[in-house]
């Protein structure tokens, strides 16, 4: 049988079940990545399993999203990820280095590798030909340990490229115009795989854009083949031992094929407040704007702001905006100021922001009320920037650049008339500036036998679950509507520090829902713990989209939460909410939402029944006198992880019966 590329790499990586679309399967992980955000926890339940040192090729934890060490709290993570990698046998790359998804890119991501990541833009080492997947920080922590990630064999949609980029167009527009194609929701089980003459033609960072952004489609990874680019890319990064050529088997059959041919895309934008949001950016041209950031994960490589530098040399921004830059890496940050190329972009009136996460998380540059930013993120949910009302685009660096001239969304297009700038053909290095000085190597297993974890007064073991009831009395805690994203359940920005301390987080669970002189969410779900009713969160389609911060499923957890009821539930936050021993249940009827009300009072006899051998329960609302029936969309794994009380208990009863 001709196979995707996708299917050849799970097939080589398979220990458990059998590769056909939409079985469970287990599969061998070769790297895992953390992050700070993330990765304390991740780390604590490690230790928790009593795995002692990592079983995994390679691990790395990387410090990049709360870096800027307002309170003690950051820092005291920082040394506990540091200490706790060492002797874990992890790789550790220290705050400053940079992004853990450009960094691994540049550093250690391999072409056929399997890589799993506690955060949703894992897939962006994609770019490279890994199948890289993001995850909750449970499920890393149990492959750190060595055991199998689970998922259902996916769906592979092949995207083919045919043509070429035209000049002033970017990687960006090509994952824009899927997105507006496809939307941010209905993905679920299925992976993207790149193919084509037009695929060929792009660089090893252009690939990862896409790849990158491939996570707000919802899809489980997206993946490029390895080739030419990639080897070309690896042997400049002084890695070409890591390089092998790897593509689908010609005429493969995928379950579904887009064709896009590049010379056709135009520069677009996702518009506020979703990625799949998207317009031309000669639709929304000449809108005033603020505000322009270029930065993260997905535009923030050297040949992003190598392009950048050539339109600013010897210009001046707009007086009414406020710019700022933020490299991905320092090994582009360095290479930046070595050739001049960041100078230029200072002079013309930037500001340089540390090699980290920042904006894109609302941990700072938050833009005023009323403003209209500009950002080359991935992400652009209501509030996310840390304004509560924000009107966020994202855009190309292209346009990005272009805007910042002009004071107004502008398509890059246009420069040549406006200013007489001729598009800048960014050639890839032949050799990269290679500095890993700020990557700490674990200590070896004889050092690590006396060495100490440091845990500060902040880092608090998460809460286990507690085993679920056969009989269910819950009451509706809240009420949801669509797309309600992880940064709703549990926000970023200055709530981002207390991560480490599950009970202060939970305080803040739904917090952009909270009203002035009412009870918190929070305080709402521990009154009713106190009592032994549980807490139940009814929503709409697509909800725990976003990040993958288990937080989202973990501190709800804490409050006494036991079910989520939804149109429907993405993937990373469904395994989170099982991980953690909430019951994910599907609306049948989706009219049934409508008849829940906030506050009723809900029933679900023989749960424990239901759970172990049934795909529905009868769901009793006792206040409104109806019945309506639930969905159980449960693996037989899942089923096993939710009777167990939550995969860290099934994890260790696996390890005893070892």
């Amino acid at each position: 049988m001709k196979q995707t590329l996708v299917y050849k790499i799970l097939a080589g990586h398979l220990v458990e079940g059998k590769i056909a679309s939409g079985e469970e399967i287990g599969i061998r992980i070769d790297q895992t990545l953390t992050q700070d955000a993330t990765g304390t926890t991740a780390f604590l339940l490690f230790e928790s399993m009593g795995a002692g040192r990592v079983k995994t090729a390679l691990s790395v934890s990387y410090v990049d999203h709360n870096i800027a060490g307002f309170g003690p709290e950051n820092q005291t993570d920082h040394i506990y990820l540091q200490t706790a990698a060492a002797k874990a046998g992890v790789y550790h790359s220290r705050a400053g280095n940079g992004i853990c998804h450009q960094v691994h890119l540049e550093r250690f991501a391999k072409p056929g590798a399997t890589l799993l990541g506690s955060d949703s833009h894992t897939p962006t080492a994609g770019g490279i030909g890994a199948l890289s997947i993001g995850a909750g920080g449970l499920d890393v922590a149990v492959a750190m340990g060595g055991g199998p990630f689970y998922l259902t064999c996916p769906k592979v949609l092949g995207v083919k490229l045919t043509g070429k980029l035209a000049d002033w167009v970017a990687a960006k527009d090509v994952i824009f115009k899927l997105l507006s194609e496809l939307s941010t929701k209905g993905n679920v089980g299925w992976v993207a795989e790149y193919f084509g003459e037009g695929a060929s033609g792009l660089t090893v960072p252009q690939r990862a854009t896409i790849t990158n952004m491939g996570a707000e489609l919802g899809v489980t990874t997206s993946i490029f083949g390895s080739d030419e680019q990639t080897r070309k890319f690896l042997a400049a990064q002084k890695r070409e031992k890591d390089y092998q050529p790897m593509a689908a088997d010609e005429d493969a059959e995928y379950d579904r094929v887009i064709e896009i041919n590049l010379g056709k895309l135009k520069p677009m934008a996702a518009c506020p407040s979703s990625p799949d949001n998207v317009k031309t950016v000669a639709e929304i041209a000449g809108i005033q704007t603020g505000q322009v950031i270029i930065g993260s994960c997905t535009n923030s490589s050297f040949s992003d702001l190598m392009m950048v530098a050539k339109v600013l040399k010897g210009r001046r921004i707009n007086n009414m905006v406020e710019f700022s830059i933020a490299p991905g890496s320092r090994e582009a940050l360095n290479m930046l100021a070595e050739n001049g190329a960041l100078s230029d972009i200072i002079s013309a009136g930037a500001r340089v922001l540390e090699s980290g996460c920042g904006p894109c998380i609302g941990q700072g540059l938050s833009p005023a009320e009323e403003v209209v930013s500009l950002r080359t993120f991935n992400r652009n949910f209501l509030g996310r920037s840390g304004t509560p009302s924000d009107q966020v685009y994202l855009v190309s660096p292209e346009t990005a650049v272009a805007s910042v001239l002009t004071g107004r969304i502008t398509d890059p297009r246009e420069l040549p008339k406006l200013f007489g700038i001729e598009y800048p053909k960014i050639e890839m290095p032949g050799e990269f500036v290679i500095n890993d000085n700020m990557i700490e190597k674990p200590l070896s297993e004889k050092e690590a036998a006396k060495a100490e974890v440091i845990r500060g007064p902040t880092i608090v073991v998460p809460e286990a679950p507690t085993r679920l009831p056969d009989k269910l009395q819950g009451q509706v805690l809240i009420k949801c509507g669509d797309k309600i994203t992880t940064d709703h359940i549990m926000p970023a920005g200055r709530f981002l520090k207390l991560r480490s301390n599950v009970p202060e987080y939970a305080k803040v669970v739904f917090h952009c829902f909270n009203e002035k002189d009412k009870p918190t969410f929070a305080e709402r779900a521990l009154e009713l713990k106190k009592k032994g009713t549980a807490g139940v969160i009814v929503a709409g389609e697509s909800y725990g989209q976003g990040s993958s911060r288990e937080h989202a499923a973990l501190c709800p957890m804490y409050l006494g939460v036991r079910a989520v009821i939804a149109k429907s539930i993405e993937r990373i936050h469904r395994a989170n909410l099982i991980n953690f021993c909430i019951v994910p249940i599907v609306f049948v009827q989706p009219g049934d939402y409508e008849r829940v009300k906030l506050g009723d009072r809900l029933q679900i006899d023989g749960l424990l029944k239901a759970i172990e051998g049934s795909d529905e329960v009868v769901i009793a609302d006792k206040t409104s006198s109806f019945e309506f029936s639930g969905r159980l969309e449960l693996s037989d794994r899942d089923r096993r992880i939710l009777l167990s009380a939550g995969l860290l208990n099934y994890t260790r009863s696996k390890a005893n019966e070892r």
